[in-house]
């Protein structure tokens, strides 16, 4: 590992950890649901009524542009392509806006478990627009000239060639609600399956899938990149093995989701992450660490060998 690394009291696998998380706040999510049977004698729509529902709720959640939400991923650890794994559980909670898109969290799970005994145990986390901020804590500050917050550009790490996370660096689904959406109003097989119990009250369950092609279509995190590096995502991807997504998305009576869930297989396992939703409209109140209390995330891996998921140990 390099000195850089070591200096910010990171190991690589904590970084690929970070990555994934940081992009699943882009990413899609998807896990367990909260009822695991449909209501006796639930009615299922058709595909043409199933979409225009989604789209009623689409324009509704786009309009409200902010809500409260908490993200549980799980990640397999070979996935990370970080010797000795990365993967593990992660729980992010807090408040996340898509009009302007901002958020304001913090991150806990095993997956950190690698970080070591001076690493935080939780990570706070804001992101404005495509920068992603993360306090590392005392221990970072210490050894980077008293700088604790961790800055990362998500475009840049969706760009960076010969990712081993392909599928968080910008392959997956954006986590917004709103987007969400519209990409399962995009699947070609998008079904309703009936209603079901989501916090105790009644909300409608839709379900469908995307190849890895549909989805980059649908991916508005993927617009800056250049057809050439979008190309090499979506073929880096493929070679990892993932061939969809399975998105599920619940919505309440208001007509907002409150509850989203992604998963996809990979040949090291199953990657699920599931976002709930509550308070839309809340307030999102985010502005950016100062210069003096930042580390660039790209500067301290350019002695490491590459970029997020570079597996290098030493």
């Amino acid at each position: 590992m390099s000195r850089t690394v070591k200096r910010a009291g990171i190991s690589l696998a904590t970084v690929a950890a970070l990555v994934a998380g940081a992009t699943a706040c882009q990413g899609g999510g998807g896990s367990k649901k909260a009822d695991d049977a449909p209501k006796q004698g639930s009615q299922q729509s058709s595909p043409k009524d199933a979409r225009a529902a989604l789209q009623a709720a689409y324009k509704r959640t786009s309009a409200a542009k902010s809500a409260k939400v908490t993200i549980k991923m799980s990640i397999p650890g070979a996935a990370t392509g970080v010797p000795g794994g990365a993967g593990g559980d992660m729980e992010m909670t807090g408040v996340q806006s898509w009009d302007p898109a901002a958020l304001d969290m913090t991150m806990s799970g095993s997956a950190f478990a690698q970080a070591g005994k001076d690493a935080p145990k939780q990570i706070r986390m804001v992101q404005l627009d495509n920068v992603m901020y993360m306090d590392m804590g005392a221990a970072a500050a210490k050894d980077m000239d008293g700088k604790h917050w961790m800055k990362m550009d998500l475009g840049a790490i969706a760009g960076a060639a010969g990712s081993s996370v392909p599928s968080l660096s910008g392959g997956a689904p954006k986590q917004d609600p709103a987007q969400q959406l519209a990409i399962l109003t995009d699947s070609p097989n998008v079904k309703h399956l009936g209603t079901e119990q989501i916090d105790g009250a009644p909300a409608e369950h839709y379900k469908g899938t995307l190849s890895i092609d549909e989805m980059a279509a649908s991916n508005q995190a993927l617009d800056g990149m250049s057809a050439q590096d979008r190309q090499k995502l979506i073929d880096t991807t493929k070679k990892a093995g993932i061939t969809g997504y399975d998105t599920e998305l619940w919505i309440n009576k208001d007509g907002y989701p409150v509850q989203t869930n992604v998963g996809f297989a990979m040949p090291q396992g199953k990657m699920t992450m599931s976002a709930h939703y509550s308070d839309y409209g809340a307030k999102v109140a985010v502005s950016a660490p100062s210069a003096d209390e930042t580390f660039d995330f790209a500067d301290m891996m350019k002695g490491a060998g590459g970029g997020a998921g570079a597996g290098q140990s030493a």
